[in-house]
Formats: structure tokens, sequence, C-alpha cells
């Protein structure tokens, strides 16, 4: 297992990539599904400023930019989370691990984020994305998490 110091080194460039891959899928749905990409974004905000940010369509530092650090930490969160867990295997066993991880700590922070914590804590783009749409945020965080996994260990 990785050390604690090591893990948390790899988890902010692979956390990176994982939250910059959600996003980006979680706005494309928000447009298909709800007619604004911002929206689901400014979601996230619903931590501070209560489920009516999910109203907020556009740009806003009051909700956007909350909502965007809000999960780019959880990112890096769910990056440490990988990389302590499976970052090992990753680095001996390639892609194929690496994405077998990834899904594996994306179904766990669906777990943590929509079962375990109260819903004031969770992403909150279920108010703005349908089912699908999260199963598709999930499946890109899978792959973030697997592609920054997979950069040379000089790089992370």
């Amino acid at each position: 297992m990785k050390s604690w110091q090591q893990s948390l080194k790899d988890s902010v460039l692979t956390g990176s990539i994982a939250a910059a891959a959600a996003c980006a899928v979680v706005a494309w749905r928000g447009q298909r599904d709800s007619g604004s990409a911002i929206a689901p974004l400014n979601a996230t905000s619903h931590m501070i400023w209560g489920n009516d940010a999910a109203k907020v369509e556009g740009f806003s530092w009051q909700h956007t930019v909350p909502g965007l650090l809000f999960n780019a930490g959880a990112g890096i969160w769910w990056g440490f989370i990988y990389h302590k867990l499976f970052g090992e295997q990753s680095d001996r066993h390639g892609l194929p691990a690496a994405l077998a991880g990834g899904a594996t700590t994306a179904a766990l922070a669906y777990l943590v984020d929509y079962h375990l914590l109260p819903q004031r804590l969770s992403p909150g783009w279920e108010l703005r994305i349908s089912p699908g749409s999260m199963l598709l945020s999930l499946g890109a965080l899978a792959a973030g998490l697997a592609a920054g996994a997979s950069m040379p260990a000089q790089n992370r």
C-alpha cells in the first residue's frame, strides 16, 4: 500500500483530472437535461446556499466558483482514496488495474456522496441532471482517475 504522503502527492493530479472529466460531463449533460451547462455545477453550492442554488442557470461568483471548488476538492479527495487503495496495483499492473480501481472508487464515491452523507453534503448534481447522466458523470470520474493514475509517476 502506498504511503499516506505518496498517496496525497499523487492525488493532486489524478484527482484534478478526474474532477475536470466529471465536471465536463456534468456540464454537457446539464445542457441536455435541463438547458443549462452551468446549473448542475452551481447546484453543488447548495452546501452553502441550500437547494435554491440549483435554480441558478448562469455563471455566478456566489454559486459557480464554490461549486467548482467543491468539485475540485472532492476530486482530489477521491484521487487520494484511489491512490491509497489501488495506487500500487495500478502502478504495477497498468491500465486494466487503473480502470478497475477507478470504477471501484467512483462506485464508492456514489455510495458515500448519495447514501451515507447528509443530502446537504452531496454534489447536488442530481438536482439538475437525470439518473442516466449521473451514471455518465460517475463513469467520467472513474475514467479520469484511471487516466491520472496511468500517467508516469514522475509526472504525478
